[in-house]
C-alpha cells in the first residue's frame, strides 16, 4: 500500500490515547517565589512524588516545560510489567545475591502497587490485569522462554504459562512465532486517562503545577536552591529531578547516564469485531523476544490494533515511521494489508547502560529515571518512594537506591552511537527471523 493511501482522512499525527483525553489546559499559574519542594517533570515521576509531598504538608510546586504529562506518560502504549530487565543471575554478580533478590523483588512490588494505588484512588483508566502473551521468533527463544517458566528463582514466583506453537492461535493469531509466555500478572492501562487521575489528585492535594515553565539553572545556596524557569525564579529547600527520556543539560549529571530513544507507535483504523477476535482471542498485551522488541495490544475497546516499536537506526517522523511499523504488523498479520492507520506517534523512553533504572541523590537533587521502556509502574513506584524520601519517611528507601548510575566516556547526553547499534541489532533480527522461517504460512 503506498503512503499516500495508508492513512485515514482522518489520520492524527498524535496520540490515540489524546482523543479520549486530552492534554490538559491548566489555568495560566504564576510560579511561587518560594516553596517546599520543587518537581522537575509531569510525568508519572513527578506526580506521585508530588502527591506524596503535598498529602504530607509540604509546599510542593511541579514544573513542565510543556503541557502536564506531554512525554511518555501520555504516549506509552499502556503496558504494565515488573519492569526490571536484567536477570537475578545478572544483578547477583554486580550487586551479591540479597541486593538481586531485592531488586528483582522491587519489579513485583511496583506491579502490586500500582493495581493498589487506582483501585484506591478510584481513577478511570482501564486497568486490567489482562497478562502479557511474550511471543519467541524461533525455536531457541521458545526454549529459553519455556527454561525461564520451568526454573524460576526460589523466593521470586510469577505465574507463567508455556504456549507452544501449536496451541499460539489461541492466544494470538498468527503462525510468526514459535509459541512464548504467558506473564499472568502483567497488565494494561489507559496512559493518558491514569497520567490525568494522578494529575488530579496532585490538583485535589495542594500542589501547584506550573506548565510551559521550563527550568534553565539550578544553583545550591545555603538554604536550599535558586531555581531558574521561564517564568522567573523560585527558591525551595528541595528539588526532584523526573525527567526520565527528556532530560536535558540542567542536569549534566543525570543527563549523562540516560540515553533517550524513540519509540513508535501507530493506530489502526476501526477493525471488525470478527477480526479481532481472529487476531487477538486472548485479549492480551503482547511482546517478542526480538533484539529490537514489538509491543502491541488490542485498544480498550477492542475496536483497534496499538502496534509500537523502533523502526529505524535514527529518530525519524512519525509519518516516515509509520508504514515501516504497518509492514511490520502485516508480517505477523498478513489479512491486515489494506488496513489503514489513523494514529502515528512516538515518545523519548530512558535507557541507562547497565539496563536498571536508577534512584538516589546527586548534588542534593534526588532523582529517579532510565525505566527502559517499561516505566508505567516503576516510574509511578519510585516516584511515590521518592516523595517519601523527600518527607524523611524510612519506608522511601528501596533496593534500587544509590545504585551504581554508570555512563561511558564520551558520551554527554546525545546517544551518537544509538543508530550504529539499533542497525545491528535489526539486521540480527532480520536473520533470525529468515533462518527460523518465522513467517510460514
Amino acid at each position: 500500500m503506498g503512503t499516500d493511501k495508508l492513512f485515514t482522512n482522518d489520520y492524527q499525527p498524535q496520540p490515540y490515547w489524546w482523543d479520549q483525553t486530552p492534554r490538559p489546559e491548566l489555568p495560566a499559574a504564576d510560579l511561587p517565589k518560594q516553596c517546599d519542594v520543587l518537581i522537575i517533570g509531569s510525568g508519572y515521576t513527578g506526580l506521585h512524588a508530588a502527591l506524596v509531598c503535598a498529602r504530607g504538608g509540604q509546599h510542593t510546586v511541579v514544573v513542565d516545560s510543556g503541557d502536564a504529562g506531554f512525554g511518555c506518560s501520555s504516549r506509552n502504549g499502556g503496558q504494565i510489567s515488573t519492569s526490571v530487565k536484567p536477570s537475578l543471575a545478572a544483578l547477583t554478580r554486580q550487586y551479591g545475591a540479597e541486593r538481586a533478590f531485592n531488586i528483582i523483588n522491587e519489579g513485583h512490588n511496583a506491579l502490586k502497587w500500582i493495581e493498589q494505588f487506582i483501585d484506591d484512588e478510584k481513577i478511570d483508566c482501564h486497568f486490567k490485569v489482562c497478562g502479557r502473551f511474550h511471543a519467541a521468533h524461533t525455536q531457541k527463544h521458545f526454549s529459553e522462554l519455556e527454561q525461564l517458566a520451568t526454573s524460576q528463582p526460589e523466593g521470586l514466583p510469577v505465574p507463567m504459562e508455556i504456549v507452544t506453537k501449536e496451541n499460539q492461535q489461541a492466544e494470538l493469531g498468527t503462525n510468526a512465532y514459535h509459541g512464548g509466555v504467558i506473564f499472568q500478572n502483567h497488565a494494561s492501562v489507559d496512559p493518558a486517562a491514569y497520567h490525568q487521575g494522578i494529575l488530579q489528585r496532585v490538583i485535589e492535594a495542594g500542589a501547584d503545577v506550573v506548565t510551559h515553565c521550563k527550568a534553565t539553572s539550578i544553583k545550591q545556596q545555603t538554604s536550599g536552591y535558586k531555581v531558574a524557569t521561564e517564568k522567573g525564579e523560585i527558591h525551595t529547600r528541595q528539588v526532584v529531578v523526573a525527567t526520565n527520556g527528556y532530560t536535558g543539560g540542567i542536569t549534566p549529571w543525570q543527563q549523562r547516564r540516560v540515553i533517550p530513544i524513540g519509540s513508535y507507535i501507530i493506530a489502526t483504523e476501526p477493525l471488525d469485531a470478527a477480526v479481532m477476535d481472529r487476531l487477538m482471542p486472548g485479549d492480551r498485551i503482547y511482546s517478542d523476544t526480538c533484539k529490537v522488541v514489538y509491543y502491541y495490544r488490542a485498544s480498550p475497546d477492542r475496536k483497534r490494533i496499538l502496534f509500537g516499536g523502533r523502526v529505524s537506526s535514527s529518530e525519524t517522523d512519525p509519518q516516515k515511521s509509520a508504514p515501516l511499523l504497518m509492514n511490520d504488523l502485516v508480517r505477523l498479520f498478513p489479512e491486515l494489508a489494506q488496513t489503514k492507520v489513523s494514529h502515528s506517534w512516538m515518545g523519548f523512553v530512558a535507557y541507562t547502560f547497565d539496563t536498571l533504572a536508577h534512584t538516589g541523590k546527586s548534588s542534593g537533587l534526588h532523582y529517579a529515571m532510565g525505566y527502559c521502556g517499561s516505566g508505567v509502574s516503576m516510574a509511578s513506584y519510585l516516584g511515590m518512594r521518592l516523595g517519601q524520601k523527600v518527607l524523611g519517611l524510612p519506608q522511601g528507601i528501596t533496593a534500587m537506591d544509590n545504585t551504581p548510575f554508570p555512563t561511558r566516556p564520551l558520551y554527554t547526553g546525545k546517544p551518537w552511537f544509538l543508530p550504529a547499534t539499533v542497525a545491528w541489532y535489526r539486521w540480527i533480527d532480520r536473520i533470525q527471523w529468515r533462518y527460523a522461517n518465522a513467517f510460514n504460512k
